[in-house]
């Protein structure tokens, strides 16, 4: 493919940022790619491997010339890194960003960026529970949504040009509002990840008094479980801050879902167990079939990193 920007500002090089690099590189869709982090420790990791083709020491120097910013920050520091940038960015430069939250880093970066920037918020659905610059690999966006939000006065041809970006990394792309985004995210990413951390706590309280058999014997249910659970703690704590009104109502019917089971587990009803957990394996065969997930196990992880290049 042809370069659709010049020149792409990667701010924050953890899994998402680090695996565009890849990507972008790849496909040839950036002339130059920029990063920079908070750490200083991550920064020399990246340009220790050549992550990107310079790392510079803060956002601002990042930014500099760019036509393309990307935050892939916490969803917390959103506003404080937009407010740091803005003076930098030049007239047409187009800033989006990855994170999991979109009403929310609307609200944070929004008001900070000057006339003549184009806002596009997204979010790649993908992931691993890796985190740093070494655990991105060009793979990871392959045949994954990515779902743009564009603000009321986002330019058309802009979200077109980063639309085809995204398309150029393998990404399939959606757009959708920023408020119906955060509640299918509620459903789909932010409660499965807050019931995983909270199963995991319990096995934690009962490793104590089966003596760890409760590790020893993990099958492959609570094993799921915690790989979800292993993801970064700052990025999840900032997502259910920031999304609190969608994961607590999602939640409240989780709840009210767990009560049904209940009730049927006491009472002995076989038969309103079989129908409920026959209706719900459904939703199992339908995300396979919609080319979002494999029957391999891992669901595909371990394929898709041997082939990159620092899997």
């Amino acid at each position: 493919m042809s370069v659709l920007y010049k020149r792409v500002a990667l701010i924050g090089l953890g899994l998402i940022a680090g695996s565009m690099a890849h990507a972008m590189r790849r496909a040839g869709l950036a002339g130059e790619i920029i990063g920079t982090a908070r750490s200083a420790d991550t920064r020399a990791v990246a340009a220790e491997i050549g992550l990107c083709d310079r790392v510079g020491d803060t956002a601002a120097e990042a930014v500099a010339g760019a036509d393309l910013v990307v935050l892939a920050v916490p969803v917390g520091a959103m506003g404080r890194v937009a407010e740091g940038i803005a003076p930098h960015l030049a007239p047409g430069t187009t800033v989006t960003d990855v994170g999991s939250v979109k009403k929310d880093v609307v609200d944070q970066v929004g008001p900070h960026l000057p006339e003549g920037i184009h806002f596009i918020p997204g979010h790649p659905l993908a992931g691993t529970e890796h985190s740093g610059p070494r655990s991105g690999f060009a793979e990871l966006f392959q045949d994954r949504y990515t779902l743009l939000t564009p603000v009321s006065d986002s330019d058309p041809e802009a979200v077109a040009r980063l639309r085809a970006l995204w398309e150029g990394m393998g990404a399939r792309v959606e757009e959708m509002d920023a408020e119906h985004h955060d509640l299918v995210l509620a459903v789909t990413s932010h409660t499965p990840h807050l019931i995983a951390y909270t199963m995991v706590g319990v096995a934690d309280h009962l490793r104590r008094v089966t003596e760890s058999e409760v590790i020893k014997y993990s099958a492959a249910g609570f094993r799921d479980f915690t790989r979800i659970a292993a993801s970064d703690p700052t990025m999840w704590r900032d997502v259910f801050l920031s999304n609190k009104e969608a994961t607590l109502d999602i939640l409240g019917r989780f709840t009210e879902e767990l009560f049904v089971l209940q009730r049927a587990i006491r009472m002995g009803d076989g038969d309103a167990l079989f129908d409920y957990f026959t209706r719900t394996r459904a939703i199992r065969r339908g995300i396979i079939e919609a080319g979002q997930d494999t029957d391999a196990p891992n669901f595909g992880r371990n394929a898709a990193k041997k082939g990159s290049n620092d899997g």
